[in-house]
This record gives structure tokens, C-alpha cells and sequence, in this order.
């Protein structure tokens, strides 16, 4: 049963995340973002079946509550009219396939060359404490990197939505 509920959490994961890129269904903006919500429930689905439960819950709470929430805030706040969208050129979809395609591979020949999880020693299963001292501890740099980032990009989207009072 624990394989079958991966596949479909993988699946399901995997179809709705292409589904907030592809968004055949409109062009509206809003349809991406609830997407992007059931990817990330998705994904907390897969963090259950890790036994991480609480990686799960913040999963849950943290980006599908708040973080869609400042999202579906910034979209609205953005109000795209139709007219104004740009519309879909052939050298840029090209040009993106490439780069996406180029960071794949540098991707997948970092990961193949380092041997991800190679003597690690799993310890406490998720747990709340040993998730703090790793992330605190070993991975600090990436957190706060995360952190500017998230920031810069709240920042970017309050200036691109400011009307100019001229």
C-alpha cells in the first residue's frame, strides 16, 4: 500500500507542478497558483508516508498557507488584463528549453559526482529537534540564503505592482 500511495503522491506531485507551468486550462494566473497548492499538498503527502510529519505540517501551513496566500496577494494586486499579457515567442520558449536543459545536466553530473547520502546515518525519523540542529548547524548558509531570497522577490513584486503617481 506504502508504494502505491508514493506513485500516486509522485504522480499527482509531478502532474501539477507541470500543470502551473502549462496551464492549458486558462490563462489566468489564479489557475497556476492552486496548481502550485495541490503540488505542495502533494508533496506533504510524501513527507507522510517518510514519516517526517513535521516537514509535512510546515508543508501544509508554511507554503500552502501562507506563502500561496502572499502569491495569490501579489497576483491580484498585479491585475493583468488580457490586452496586456505578452504573447508567446518561439525564440524564447527555444532559448528556455536550452537553458533549463543545460542546468539539467550540470544538475544531474553534480549530483552523479558527489554521491548524495553516502555514510549518513539516519537518526530520529523527522523529528522536530534533530531537524533544527541540522538546519541550523549544517545547512545555516542555505537558510538564510533562502531567506534574502524570498525577501528580494516580496520586495520585486511590491515594485513591479506600484501604480506611478504622476
Amino acid at each position: 500500500m506504502q508504494d502505491l500511495l508514493f506513485y500516486l503522491f509522485a504522480a499527482l506531485t509531478l502532474l501539477c507542478g507541470l500543470m502551473v507551468v502549462v496551464n492549458p486550462l486558462s490563462r489566468n494566473p489564479v489557475t497556476s497558483a492552486m496548481f502550485l497548492v495541490l503540488a505542495i499538498v502533494s508533496m506533504a503527502g510524501l513527507f507522510v508516508l517518510l514519516h517526517a510529519f513535521f516537514l509535512a505540517a510546515v508543508q501544509i501551513l508554511v507554503y500552502a498557507g501562507a506563502v500561496m496566500v502572499l502569491f495569490l496577494f501579489v497576483v491580484m494586486l498585479l491585475d493583468l488584463k488580457e490586452e496586456l499579457r505578452r504573447k508567446i515567442k518561439v525564440f524564447g520558449i527555444a532559448t528556455g528549453l536550452v537553458s533549463v536543459g543545460a542546468f539539467a545536466a550540470v544538475m544531474v553530473a553534480s549530483i552523479l559526482g558527489t554521491h548524495p547520502g553516502k555514510g549518513l546515518i539516519p537518526q530520529g525519523e523527522g523529528t522536530t529537534p534533530v531537524l533544527g540542529k541540522i538546519l541550523f548547524t549544517q545547512y545555516l548558509l542555505p537558510f538564510e540564503i533562502l531567506s534574502v531570497l524570498l525577501l528580494v522577490a516580496m520586495v520585486g513584486a511590491i515594485l513591479l505592482s506600484k501604480k506611478d503617481l504622476k
